[in-house]
């Protein structure tokens, strides 16, 4: 019950089909009673029919939907029909008999129902109620109760597809929470094993790679957990991480950093990018390698961002992941985070190793 009156549009839905019925009942006013006589004429069927409709909408219905019995559902409803037609018959008979002695309006040869009816001549009249008129009755009380019961079947699948909805919204944004998490521990271990051979080795970089660290620590954890984030803010991350790669690696590491387009007034998923380049460097970067390369394009237009990254192959690569997090990975939150929205095309040669994503960012 709570529900048809805290939800206005449910109850507006309610409003308009007694307002229509209603005006159907006004529309055949039967002036001849009287405007006192004649209202109770238009008022008393709407109240019977209001009741059966709404003991059956909050308390028998439920019995079906809810708690599935189906015995104890039929049995109701015939007592409810039987009973409240009884009791409108009576009460009605009670008011119009003295003015429908014979049936009909007075004063005029044509009877209020259809006595002509087999039914009618058949089976004696009860005052003012015939057989006629009480099977009209009848029909009219199931076809408020079906119509009211179809609007909470329809209002109870929608809850529940709603909910359904938002059930699975909140497991999307668990686990897209959970894939993102993945990436801090990986990426903060990788950088402390960086940091630690460079203060190992006295190198004046330890300086620079502790201030880098502290803007990328802040990037990961305060920006990270938002819905989206600037491009531009995660490609300095990009770059810093590539710096702190540099550093680590002998001076015959090439990297190439590309970009083309306005980067200042777009906004992605956070660290959607940049698994790619971390990627890159972990099965395309050796420091036994006397040559290692990597390029990265980044192009915005038309509406789309245009992400390139390409590594070479190292012949010895050192394995520094063993949780087998990566591009399965990006790959589940880029379908979390742009589903229908993205195309991803990895491409694996003898000598190198290229992915090409494509977003959607209008």
């Amino acid at each position: 019950m709570k529900s048809l009156f805290t939800d206005k549009k449910i109850l507006l839905l309610h409003l308009l089909v007694w307002v229509f019925y209603l005006s159907y009942r006004l529309s055949d006013f039967p002036g001849f009673l009287g405007m006192q006589r004649g209202m109770i004429y238009v008022f008393v069927p709407l109240f019977f029919y209001v009741a059966f409709s709404y003991i059956h909408y909050f308390y028998l219905l439920p019995l079906w939907l809810e708690k599935k019995r189906n015995t104890q559902y039929l049995i109701s409803i015939l007592v409810l029909m039987t009973a409240g037609l009884t009791l409108q018959m009576l009460v009605e008979n009670k008011i119009f008999e003295g003015y429908f002695p014979s049936g009909g309006f007075p004063g005029t040869p044509q009877p209020i129902t259809v006595k002509d009816n087999l039914l009618d001549k058949i089976i004696p009249s009860w005052g003012y109620i015939t057989f006629s008129r009480a099977l009209r009755l009848l029909w009219n009380a199931t076809v408020f109760i079906l119509f009211t019961s179809m609007i909470k079947i329809s209002i109870e699948r929608f809850q529940l597809q709603t909910k359904k909805q938002q059930l699975e919204n909140e497991k999307l944004i668990t686990e897209l929470n959970y894939l993102k998490a993945q990436i801090n521990p990986h990426f903060l271990f990788n950088t402390l094993h960086n940091l630690n051979s460079l203060v190992y080795s006295n190198s004046k970089n330890a300086a620079d790679v502790i201030v880098m660290l502290s803007n990328i620590m802040r990037y990961m954890i305060y920006d990270s957990s938002k819905e989206e984030v600037w491009l531009k803010d995660e490609i300095e991350y990009m770059k810093d991480y590539v710096h702190l790669e540099g550093i680590r690696l002998n001076e015959s590491f090439q990297a190439d950093f590309n970009i083309v387009g306005d980067i200042h007034n777009v906004k992605i998923a956070p660290l959607i990018l940049f698994p790619f380049l971390e990627n890159a460097f972990k099965h395309g970067v050796s420091d036994q390698e006397e040559s290692c390369w990597i390029k990265t394009d980044i192009v915005i237009a038309n509406g789309k961002l245009y992400l390139k990254i390409s590594n070479g192959k190292p012949a010895y690569i050192l394995n520094r992941e063993k949780s087998g997090f990566g591009l399965e990975n990006v790959s589940k939150r880029l379908q979390l985070s742009y589903p229908e929205k993205h195309e991803l095309r990895i491409i694996n040669k003898d000598n190198s190793f290229e992915i090409q994503l494509t977003l959607k960012i209008d």
